[in-house]
């Protein structure tokens, strides 16, 4: 199974309405086990990182809100790309583990981004 990013509004009777992608964009986050291994591990988690650890336990919901945050989380956790991969153990090279994450990290950000022009979350499950 792999983790999807989607981008939602909050409907006027308060539920919440989940939008289709451009086509062509990738929704994928990464896999199931990144839970955990990437996004939960305490590499990450030592970066400072407050959203992405929480899908160690749940699926993440980033409120509107705290979207421009969230953007500045991924910037972080991208621009230390070398030392998560660094901590995701050797059963694959480090290039396909860095072309892994960066083009995830890529897909997230891009959600992000569409949700701020949106007024709405994110939402990685």
């Amino acid at each position: 199974m792999s983790l999807l990013v989607h981008v939602f509004v909050e409907a006027a009777d308060g539920t919440r309405d989940y939008l289709d992608a451009p086509d062509g964009v990738s929704e994928t986050a990464g896999f199931e086990r990144w839970r955990t291994s990437v996004w939960g591990s305490p590499m990450v988690r030592s970066l400072g990182a407050r959203f992405f650890p929480r899908l160690a336990e749940d699926d993440l919901y980033v409120e509107p809100d705290e979207v421009v945050a969230f953007l500045d989380e991924c910037a972080l956790l991208t621009s230390h790309v070398s030392l998560i991969v660094a901590g995701m153990g050797p059963d694959r090279g480090a290039e396909e583990h860095t072309y892994n994450l960066t083009s995830k990290l890529a897909n997230i950000s891009d959600a992000a981004r569409r949700a701020v022009q949106a007024g709405g979350g994110v939402v990685i499950w």
